[in-house]
Formats: structure tokens, C-alpha cells, sequence
């Protein structure tokens, strides 16, 4: 899986694909100040279902956002769930 990231003064996505599967795997986020984002989508086509897509997105933001000092705003729904199983994870950079 490559995990690419990119974004604008004020925006940024996280895109996911898989060699050989269509499609690609997407977390979108805002940046509220220079030290917290605001994730508010994940999508993953059926192509990529059950691969693990969206957990790795999450892992990717997580790390990004502990080495850039930042907090991160869980508004998505997934983002929400995932970091309240991984409580152990995530607590150092929830915002």
C-alpha cells in the first residue's frame, strides 16, 4: 500500500492505492492553526474493501500529526471510532 499526502495553505488529503486494485482511499482534513487539523472524511471504494485501507490512513494521520506537534479534531466518523479503540495510540494527539 503507498500513502501519499498532500495539500494547501488551508487543506490537505491523505491518498491511498493498491498495486493492482482500482481506485484509491481517501482522509481529507482542514488545518484549523498550525498545531491542529480537523479530519472530517475517509472514503474507501469497494475496491479496496477489507484491506485495511481506512486503519491505515488513520495510522498515517496519527504519526504525521505526533511529528509535526500537532492535535488532531476527529470530526469524521471513522477517524472518531478508530481513535477510541486505539486510545493508546492516539490519546497524545487528540484535540
Amino acid at each position: 500500500m503507498d500513502i501519499t499526502r498532500e495539500e494547501t495553505d488551508t487543506k490537505g488529503r491523505y491518498l491511498a492505492t493498491v498495486a493492482g486494485v482500482d481506485g484509491s482511499g481517501e482522509m481529507t482534513f482542514s488545518k484549523a492553526s498550525p498545531t491542529m487539523i480537523i479530519v472530517d472524511h475517509t472514503a474507501v471504494p469497494d475496491s479496496m474493501r477489507g484491506m485495511g485501507v481506512a486503519g491505515a490512513l488513520a495510522r498515517r494521520v496519527i504519526a504525521d500529526a505526533r511529528k509535526a506537534g500537532q492535535k488532531i479534531v476527529p470530526l469524521c466518523p471513522f477517524l472518531r471510532s478508530y481513535m477510541d479503540r486505539h486510545r493508546e495510540e492516539s490519546a497524545d494527539v487528540i484535540g
